[in-house]
């Protein structure tokens, strides 16, 4: 002990460190043994089992993030139903299709047809006017065009909603007229205006429903389209208007809107009609006088 004490601190500090333990390096765990494979399973592990043994693994999926938003897809279901898909077949409402009508009584309830309708939409003080081949008709003559088999009008989505609220949808009405091609003598029909329940849907989704409305002649099954036409996109592209077939318009081609005459009584139509004719059916539209039908 006295020799220690007289020893240098350096030499104290190298012996303590020789004669301290060195710790020895630490002895890795014993694993188990393998499991044995299942017996009748041909020596290896089935995919059943190493599912089941895999799943207790796996932490079951948390619900989405709150930002998340779910968009189901829109199943769309056709409001309007026609008896048949060719082309003439095409322009009869199904629930009131008796059969085609002659080509010679199909000028006369063209005529009425829209003639009750503009007469019952003025007498309800509802704003509407002559669109796509029924504006061209009254571009030419004032009357139908002889080839065609239904009839055009626009109104604003906002009327939509009025007739629908104000209890107009599916609403009959009663015409009377005289019969000039025939017997001369008063005649009653019956139309009724049926709303889409769809008009409201500002996409196209699948096409089944870009008409918002029609008349139908109760009698036989024809009708007027009626489309709604809204601005679409007010903050981008304010001022123009369009349809769910991509008509667009702008304000300014349609407003203030023009009187005139169609088939004999008052109609309404765009302010622009030239513009609006040629955007949709050319120039020659409006200037050959031929038709290659």
């Amino acid at each position: 002990m006295h020799l220690l004490q007289s020893l240098p601190l350096q030499t104290l500090l190298l012996l303590s460190s020789l004669l301290s333990p060195v710790s020895s390096t630490p002895t890795p765990p014993v694993l188990p043994p393998p499991s044995a494979p299942p017996t009748g399973g041909g020596g290896g592990e089935s995919l059943q089992d190493r599912s089941a043994h895999l799943s207790t693994h796996v932490n079951p999926p948390g619900p989405p993030p709150a930002s998340f938003q779910f968009r189901p897809q829109v199943v769309e279901d056709k409001y309007f139903q026609e008896p048949g898909g060719s082309e003439v077949l095409g322009h009869y409402d199904a629930r009131f299709f008796r059969g085609i009508v002659e080509y010679d009584a199909h000028r006369p309830a063209l005529r009425h047809l829209i003639r009750s309708y503009l007469t019952t939409f003025r007498r309800l003080g509802v704003e509407t006017w002559l669109a796509h081949g029924t504006l061209l008709g009254w571009w030419w003559n004032g009357r139908v065009m002889p080839w065609d088999y239904d009839l055009d009008v626009q109104v604003s989505a906002s009327t939509l909603t009025y007739l629908t609220e104000a209890g107009y949808n599916r609403t009959y009405h009663e015409y009377r007229y005289v019969d000039d091609d025939n017997t001369g003598q008063e005649q009653t029909k019956t139309y009724l205006l049926d709303i889409n329940p769809w008009h409201t849907t500002k996409e196209r989704l699948q096409g089944q429903n870009v008409i918002d409305a029609r008349w139908v002649d109760i009698s036989n099954g024809m009708f007027i389209d009626i489309t709604g036409l809204r601005e679409r996109d007010p903050e981008y592209a304010p001022g123009i208007w369009s349809c769910k077939n991509y008509h667009r318009y702008r304000t300014r081609d349609l407003y203030p809107m023009r009187e005139s005459e169609f088939e004999g009584v008052t109609a309404t139509i765009p302010f622009d009609f030239e513009k609006v004719l040629i955007q949709e059916y050319g120039t020659k539209s409006l200037v050959a006088t031929e038709w290659e039908g």
